[in-house]
């Protein structure tokens, strides 16, 4: 199944970073903070503006983007992890 996003949101494949202390033990999931990193999958067609035009997102298919901590909606498809994502989410592009 493919998602496609509409207006302004971003499909966004969460990475998962492993996380260990300064001391090198790996945490446990139940442990770990929320990834904030992501590769985007799948963007929508943009902003739609009062005066009809639409204004196309900043972000492309595979870029890598950092978003906002607890933004957008977490679903699991096909054994990923994704979020939709709004474009004022997304903080940076990862360059």
């Amino acid at each position: 199944m493919q998602l496609k996003p509409i207006g302004d949101k971003v499909v966004v494949e969460v990475i998962d970073e492993p996380q260990t202390t300064a001391s090198g033990i790996v945490l446990p999931d139940s442990a770990k903070e929320k990834s904030q990193r992501g590769k985007v999958v799948a963007v929508g067609s943009g902003k739609l503006l009062d005066s009809g035009e639409r204004i196309a997102l900043e972000v492309k298919v595979g870029d890598t983007i950092v978003f906002a901590k607890y933004g957008g909606t977490e679903i699991d498809l096909d054994g990923k992890d994704l979020m939709i994502l709004s474009e004022r989410d997304i903080h940076a592009i990862v360059e």
